[in-house]
């Protein structure tokens, strides 16, 4: 089967309950010669026979004239105002990712570093029950855990009271958590790595100071430099959630560094993320990590010239000139206009018409002005 056949574009409201349009599909496999590699659409919107009477939105139906129509325009296959003849590329684009480098501030301040207090989520639920049961839920959670889980079943207890001296039905409020979130609130871990996450940038404040780093990777050399020196250990993901709790984003920041290569195992490539540069004096080649923020997509034709590299050079790389390719995440799409092969656009009013209405409009509010000022002198 063709991957992309000859569609007709019918009129509109010819289905009784929806006014879409209606796409005819001729398939075939056994494509004559003449018509291998190539898509014909017909624009047949206008050919129909109106309904005497509506049935429901459908006013219109094709008489055995307009599908004579149709069927001699598809057989014919030419070019004519209302058919149109392309190759199957013609619809076809790549979908490109294009990536932009993490730009990032840091800084060890006490207002970031308490964010990490509910870095396992449910920040408003943590926080109030933090007001309530203070440090226990990290150093003591066996102490309170039984206390901590009565509070959990009976959360939103005082919002169904409230409900109740209003007047409302207290049985369609479900009480208490999900179980799921409860189950997570009373996993003692939870609790205990935030804790440790506070302790360690505490840790790392004292070392360090609260100075601002306005390049991520310096900040984050000296942040591994002190665990290593104190002996702290953090997994990974731990690491990254703290680097995250006490930085920011500012497009002004060196990029964040994601990985080097030595050079010469690699050949700089900066459409695909690999850029050329210096490192403690030494040339290397090294990849960003990515801002999702700034992550888009590209429509590339197939029938562009120069292909990918070609669009993107011309189309991205003069307004953000460190966006790279993502690599093996290019698809490609087929999509088919009707509307961008067959519009008609309205022709432009002649000077003429617009003089001759201003002329009339002109002459329509002649002495208007001077009425208004004679009725507001009364």
């Amino acid at each position: 089967m063709n991957p992309v056949s000859p569609p007709c574009c019918s009129t509109h409201n010819l289905f009784y309950n929806t006014g879409i349009a209606t796409y005819i599909w001729v398939l075939s496999n056994k494509k004559p010669a003449h018509r291998k590699g190539k898509v014909q659409l017909i624009d047949a919107s206008q050919w129909f026979k109106p309904l005497r009477k509506n049935l429901g939105k459908k006013n219109c139906e094709l008489s055995s004239e307009d599908i004579d129509r149709i069927t001699r325009t598809f057989l014919d296959f030419k070019e004519t105002e209302q058919s149109k003849i392309f190759p199957n590329a013609a619809f076809g684009y790549w979908k490109v990712t294009v990536e932009r480098p993490l730009r990032l501030h840091s800084q060890l301040s006490l207002k970031a570093i308490e964010t990490l207090r509910f870095a396992s989520g449910e920040e408003e639920i943590r926080s109030t029950l933090y007001d309530e049961f203070g440090d226990d839920l990290f150093n003591n959670f066996s102490q309170i855990a039984s206390q901590l889980e009565k509070r959990l079943t009976e959360w939103g207890g005082d919002d169904e009271a409230e409900d109740d001296e209003n007047g409302e039905d207290a049985g369609t409020k479900k009480k208490g958590l999900p179980e799921k979130k409860k189950k997570k609130l009373l996993d003692s871990a939870t609790w205990e790595r935030d804790g440790q996450l506070v302790e360690t940038a505490m840790a790392l404040r004292k070392a360090l100071g609260d100075k601002l780093f306005e390049d991520h990777n310096v900040f984050r050399d000296r942040v591994e430099a002190v665990l290593e020196d104190e002996s702290i250990k953090l997994r990974g993901p731990d690491l990254k959630k703290l680097l995250e709790a006490v930085s920011w984003r500012v497009e002004t920041a060196p990029p964040v560094i994601a990985k080097v290569h030595k050079s010469g195992k690699v050949k700089a490539d900066p459409l695909r993320g690999l850029f050329e540069t210096n490192l403690d004096g030494k040339p290397a080649i090294v990849e960003y990590e990515t801002d999702t923020e700034l992550r888009d997509t590209e429509q590339v034709p197939l029938l562009e010239d120069g292909g990918i590299e070609a669009f993107i050079k011309r189309e991205v790389l003069p307004y953000t000139p460190d966006a790279w390719i993502k690599k093996d995440a290019t698809k490609i799409g087929y999509e088919i206009s009707f509307t961008r092969h067959f519009y008609k656009p309205q022709p432009l009013r002649t000077l003429d018409q617009i003089r001759a209405d201003i002329a009339a409009l002109e002459k329509e509010t002649e002495g208007l002005i001077g009425e208004i000022v004679k009725g507001s002198a009364k």
